[in-house]
């Protein structure tokens, strides 16, 4: 079978697992798209997305439900039950942890050195080999990586940092953004602005993590990277 029927293939299954709603082998279709070396469409960026968007959020979704069980099942001080839902929850880290790792090998090892587009040529050509600071690629891994720190990891000094770090690099070099890019970035951009509000309001002033989790209430959640 040639390349390019192999690749039209597996983009129709994904289409396909789409559709039914199983997106684990709509991403893993995916995956073989991108391991096929070729540049991704628009098209395929975005199916390649959405699979793991919807991998990744159906777990997040799980997260929130078991943890706030656990701070139930805590208030009524059933430590047998709260200590078998901590071990549910860190099944479910795992699982996000080893989705998010699996990404971003897919993109350094095959998307970005396929890539033949000019923002990825410039990307090649400095010293690291990364995507430029205001690429919406980098700006979503960004935004997703500072939600997983503050959402799953319970680290909001982490996210906060991984947030600002993006936003002010991408700030930066704002001038260089082509046209191409420019909704994306600055969508993605006040994406991270808004997190990182909404995050450093919840930042303690003092008593560390423990007064910051005082109020699990928080007036809304943070923004998550829908699209690539």
């Amino acid at each position: 079978m040639s390349t390019e029927k192999e690749r039209e293939n597996h983009v129709y299954m994904a289409k396909l697992a789409e559709q039914a709603e199983r997106y684990e082998e709509m991403v893993e279709f995916m995956k073989k798209v991108a391991m096929l070396n070729l540049e991704l469409t628009v098209e395929e960026r975005n199916l390649l997305s959405v699979g793991y968007k919807n991998v990744i959020g159906a777990r997040r979704a799980s997260w929130r439900i078991m943890s706030s069980i656990e701070q139930k099942e805590e208030s009524k001080g059933n430590e047998q039950n709260v200590k078998l839902i901590k071990g549910y929850c860190q099944k479910v880290e795992d699982e996000l942890t080893k989705i998010c790792h699996d990404i971003l090998t897919i993109i350094d090892e095959h998307l970005i050195k396929s890539s033949t587009s000019g923002e990825s040529t410039a990307a090649s050509n400095t010293a690291n080999s990364e995507l430029p600071s205001t690429h919406p690629i980098r700006l979503g891994l960004a935004l997703n990586f500072s939600v997983f720190y503050y959402e799953i990891m319970n680290s909001p000094e982490r996210a906060c940092h991984l947030a600002k770090q993006a936003f002010d690099e991408a700030i930066a070099e704002l001038d260089s953004l082509n046209e191409e890019s420019y909704k994306d970035s600055t969508l993605i951009m006040q994406l991270l602005r808004d997190n990182l509000t909404l995050w450093t309001s919840d930042l303690p002033d003092e008593g560390g993590e423990e007064g910051a989790k005082a109020d699990e209430s928080k007036p809304a959640e943070p923004e998550f990277m829908m699209e690539l």
